[in-house]
């Protein structure tokens, strides 16, 4: 691959087999002490193997220390594939954009496309001067239908000429940094493009917000618990003895999802639609927070 990204082939152990998996799909990885989700580059169907690719974070907890240590025959410890940013299989063309290991996830779209005959144009931006991983995949895969851009004002030029001009029906996947994502949805927005159309991976997540404390009152045990400011909820319902499910903690996963939730729920996550929010029965309690008293059906 690169010097900093190292490509995976992962199989089962003996007498174990592979689900397939929606292209776009993740799998979470036990990397030592955390738990780091990674996307699936394969097309999904039928797989005799998961491949991934993972980017050194010298900076990060270790988990992509970890795996660049791991070599050929070592076990990890894997879930299964979880779905998160499904190509629409209705669309009349897909427009994608990544940048940097963003890739990953439309890598795993553009294999789907292929197999299943789907029309696919790439946008992808890379260093100035750095490799391009997956060149030759890419290459392939988009039939020419690809531009590969080496500059930020390139980028946004090219990306904002395809969003001008794609065939009613398209949809649009952005996966990469937070400044190209935030770029693409207010360019993709400010053109006319629904909510429904624009579909976004993140992989950083957010800061804790610290907010203001309120209390949380659990419908099934009659309990309440307070929430101080600089606690998120999913840390102070631990601290009560409720476990709930969580691997980010950044509100990008969308694993401790809660549902049924009564409130006033302060948003922050990056997972939750537009539509979902305006419901106001689901949050993310690794982030979101509440104004005054929040209902849980726990």
């Amino acid at each position: 691959m690169t010097p900093t990204i190292r490509a995976f082939v992962l199989r089962p152990v003996p007498g174990l087999s592979l689900p397939s998996y929606v292209a776009g799909s993740h799998i979470v990885v036990d990397c030592g002490e955390v738990r780091n989700a990674y996307s699936l580059t394969g097309s999904g169907s039928l797989p005799d193997a998961y491949t991934i690719s993972v980017l050194l974070r010298p900076d990060g907890r270790g988990g992509s220390r970890r795996m660049h240590r791991a070599s050929p025959g070592d076990r990890l410890r894997c879930s299964v594939p979880r779905s998160a940013f499904a190509p629409v299989a209705t669309a009349r063309h897909h427009l994608m954009i990544g940048g940097g290991i963003g890739i990953t996830p439309l890598l795993s779209h553009l294999r789907a496309a292929r197999l299943w005959g789907r029309k696919a144009t790439l946008i992808y931006g890379v260093g100035a001067d750095g490799p391009v991983p997956y060149r030759h995949a890419l290459v392939e895969l988009t039939g020419g239908n690809l531009c590969i851009a080496r500059d930020r004002v390139s980028l946004l030029r090219t990306m904002e000429k395809a969003l001008q001009t794609q065939p009613i029906g398209t949809h649009f996947y952005v996966c990469g940094p937070g400044g190209l994502i935030d770029a693409s949805l207010e360019a993709a927005h400010r053109l006319g493009w629904p909510d429904e159309r624009c579909h976004v991976e993140r992989f950083a997540g957010l800061e804790l917000d610290d907010g203001a404390p309120f209390t949380v009152r659990l419908k099934r045990s009659n309990r309440s618990v307070e929430v101080p400011s600089g606690t998120s909820l999913l840390d102070a319902l631990a601290a009560a003895g409720i476990a709930w499910p969580s691997m980010c903690r950044r509100g990008v996963c969308g694993e401790c999802r809660m549902e049924h939730a009564e409130g006033r729920i302060l948003h922050r996550d990056l997972v939750l639609t537009p539509a979902e929010r305006a419901e106001t029965t689901c949050l993310m309690p690794c982030v979101s927070r509440a104004e005054g008293v929040l209902i849980l059906d726990l």
